[in-house]
């Protein structure tokens, strides 16, 4: 029997009992050398120096310190990091990479619940459930057939922007229903897009044809403010757009005017700047609805995380590669 590797957890404390309950805890102590009560929050701190001097994985999440020459320096026998959440982006530096370091990430048990959120999302949005419930709650009446005349998800065009680890997961829900389906990647060929599903389009063509849009894109230089006002201004009156991916992929005035306007709908997760300030209009508009950020792994959904790290953990001791490894080349195009 090899040797079990010592580890060490690094993040902010209070996620990991729900991604490591008990018996899930149980099992990563007879996987790996490591002290629950030991979580890092300061690679500096002398309390931790010892830990991390003989660490050779760390398993991080939300709240961990960035990965640079320093943390390196304080964790010399550092051989894989494994990620209890989803991108790893701004936790990875240079120096890991320089270094060979494994880095594996959850980021797929994390797209779960954000397509299963926006699936939601796009049935009650076909359904035109937000504007309902607030006439009903004006007018205590059920609705006249003209106001439902427009109603529903037969034949709705949904357009997703991003064949992403969510979009990709989007687009398996979307399956069983009775949409139109349009995509947009500049990544995925036409076949790879009916494989999915869906027809390929250019940008501004899923934006022109789409009842509702859906975006799934990462948040990349390339994406940068991708739906500025010219671009939203091709989605057609009473469209409705969705962003569980970041506000920094829209422009936020241009979104603000549309909203304001009343001209489109939206369902936001993520805004820019985020949270909005407290004076922000969008905070009142009937015809958004805003969400805390919730749509990622939240609550017992976290425990799917830290399944994928114990397996990925597993894995490290039994000499098999990593069922989700991230390479520095990856972070070009993913999130």
């Amino acid at each position: 029997m090899p040797s079990l590797p010592r580890a060490v957890f690094a993040m902010d404390p209070v996620h990991l009992p729900l991604l490591f309950p008990p018996p899930l805890m149980a099992r990563l102590r007879q996987t790996a050398v490591i002290d629950p009560a030991l979580v890092v929050r300061d690679f500096a701190d002398p309390a931790t120096a010892e830990a991390l001097a003989r660490a050779e994985v760390l398993i991080t999440g939300w709240g961990c310190p960035r990965l640079d020459s320093d943390a390196l320096a304080v964790a010399p026998a550092l051989r894989a990091v494994l990620h209890a959440a989803g991108s790893v982006r701004s936790l990875v530096g240079d120096a890991l990479w320089k270094a060979g370091v494994a880095v594996s990430s959850a980021v797929t048990g994390n797209a779960l619940p954000v397509a299963e959120y926006t699936l939601a999302m796009i049935l009650l949005a076909g359904k035109d459930t937000f504007a309902h419930r607030e006439r009903f709650r004006a007018s205590h009446t059920y609705p006249s057939t003209a106001e439902t005349a427009d109603t529903g998800n037969v034949g709705r065009r949904v357009g997703v922007i991003g064949a992403s680890r969510v979009g990709r997961r989007l687009l398996e829900l979307l399956r069983p229903f009775d949409f139109t389906v349009l995509l947009h990647d500049p990544y995925v060929s036409a076949a790879e897009a009916a494989e999915f599903g869906a027809e390929l389009l250019s940008l501004e063509d899923l934006l022109r044809q789409s009842d509702i849009v859906s975006l799934h894109a990462p948040d990349i230089p390339e994406t940068y403010r991708m739906l500025d006002g010219d671009r939203l201004a091709l989605i057609r009156d009473g469209g409705v757009l969705i962003n569980t991916s970041r506000g920094a992929l829209i422009d936020p005035e241009a979104l603000t005017d549309e909203l304001v306007s009343g001209r489109l709908h939206a369902v936001l997760d993520v805004t820019e700047p985020e949270p909005l300030p407290a004076g922000s209009p969008l905070y009142h508009l009937p015809n958004v609805f805003l969400t805390p950020h919730i749509a990622g792994s939240l609550g017992n959904e976290l425990e799917r995380l830290g399944w994928i790290v114990v397996e990925e953990l597993e894995r490290v001791v039994g000499g098999v590669g990593l069922a989700h490894e991230v390479r520095e080349i990856d972070l070009v195009r993913v999130a």
